[in-house]
């Protein structure tokens, strides 16, 4: 039996996973749920998986979500705050920690989770993004067991050696390769991605996702933060990790080994499947997703990506080379500007020219602690706003 803390429950994410365990009731006790604000979408999940806790980031949401529970007779104790998703993350009785708080406010109890030796489904980006090397030490410390449940990076994990120790070049892999599916503007002139509304950027075209997320896949920001992520996940070079599109979603990613084999994991564009794979893991239980059919699904094509036209995907390799502050300033820069486009105060084309001119002056640092992500990760954001308000701030050409 696995007893859970899912960070985020109220997201894509947290509902797949809940779907996934109400579908293998007899291994999982779901022992706290958090979310930002949703109480109502929270009460109802409370009301089926009866958790011990639930943690929501409003207070008036909170209080709402506790006289509801009370009403209905229900014993879960509501508790309010960042330091509380920190605390639920690193309880005793939970084995299994589910990080799928989107952004930077995710970090922390994600961090919580790995200093406190869980089993962590990983799809917080933002843990490994900005504090890579500190997130991964904290998990080696402790003999956390950490699997990711992005659909690339499980797919990476399934195609990589079950056993293996050294590099990856040690254990035969030439290349990894993540695949995209390219989003709603993969063939959209510089004209027409002017033009781009958020309607159009939340509506992607094979998986159902939150709005950030979705706009992050329509820039390719999202390719860009997976590969930061693959670098630390499976301690992989960035000369050794490529992007490739495919439309079609159903080759999740590859890996490529020096004789020449190519390993891929393919599926229906589920969630569902990599949260069900890495819940199981290492057997294998039921996700409810639908089994693929090859023969229906028909051809399946790749293409490079075009930098041209997806700048993001660039910027996130330099800032990924340039390493400590730079990945901070960049995730930063992104959640400002994705937030600014959905608001309709700057224009999608806008989005990788506002990350790129933050990156641009934010100084080398080295990142030691939390505490430095967070400082860098607050400047970032008030000159990522700055710049959105036509403030002219200086450019660094060095840093400190």
């Amino acid at each position: 039996m696995q007893y859970l803390t899912i960070l985020g429950s109220t997201g894509s994410v947290g509902v797949s996973t809940l779907d996934v365990l109400a579908r293998n009731p007899r291994h999982f006790k779901v022992v706290a749920l958090a979310a930002r604000s949703r109480g109502d979408v929270l009460f109802e999940q409370c009301r089926r998986f009866e958790p011990k806790h639930a943690v929501l980031l409003d207070t008036v949401a909170a209080e709402r979500l506790q006289i509801r529970l009370r009403d209905a007779g229900l014993s879960t104790t509501v508790l309010c705050g960042a330091s509380e998703l920190e605390r639920v993350a690193a309880l005793p009785e939970v084995t299994t920690v589910v990080a799928a708080i989107v952004g930077i406010a995710g970090l922390r109890p994600a961090l919580a989770a790995a200093r406190s030796g869980k089993k962590i489904l990983l799809a917080n980006k933002e843990a490994l993004v900005t504090a890579g090397a500190l997130f991964m030490s904290a998990v080696r410390d402790s003999g956390a067991e950490l699997l990711p449940i992005d659909s690339e990076h499980n797919a990476i994990f399934q195609a990589l050696p079950r056993q293996r120790s050294g590099s990856l070049a040690d254990c035969g892999v030439r290349r990894i390769l993540l695949t995209a599916s390219g989003g709603p503007f993969r063939t959209f002139t510089p004209a027409q991605l002017s033009r781009v509304t958020p309607e159009e950027a939340v509506a992607h075209p094979n998986w159902v996702m939150g709005r950030k997320i979705s706009v992050d896949s329509a820039t390719m920001m999202n390719k860009g933060l997976e590969v930061i992520e693959a670098h630390w996940l499976f301690a992989a070079p960035p000369e050794m990790i490529e992007v490739v599109i495919h439309p079609q979603s159903v080759v999740h990613s590859l890996v490529e080994y020096c004789d020449g084999s190519v390993i891929a994991q393919l599926g229906n564009p589920d969630m569902r499947t990599p949260i069900a794979h890495a819940l199981g893991h290492p057997e294998r239980i039921t996700s409810g997703a639908d089994f693929l059919d090859l023969a229906r699904t028909g051809n399946l094509s790749f293409e490079a990506p075009d930098s041209a036209r997806f700048p993001c995907l660039r910027i996130a390799y330099d800032a990924l080379r340039a390493g400590g502050a730079a990945v901070v300033a960049l995730n930063a820069a992104n959640e400002i500007a994705v937030a600014e486009f959905l608001d309709r105060r700057i224009g999608f084309a806008d989005i990788p020219a506002l990350i790129g001119r933050v990156v641009a002056l934010t100084p080398a640092h080295s990142i030691t602690s939390i505490d430095d992500v967070e400082r860098i990760d607050r400047k970032a954001r008030a000159d990522a706003l700055a710049i959105c308000a036509g403030l002219d701030l200086p450019r660094v050409a060095s840093g400190g």
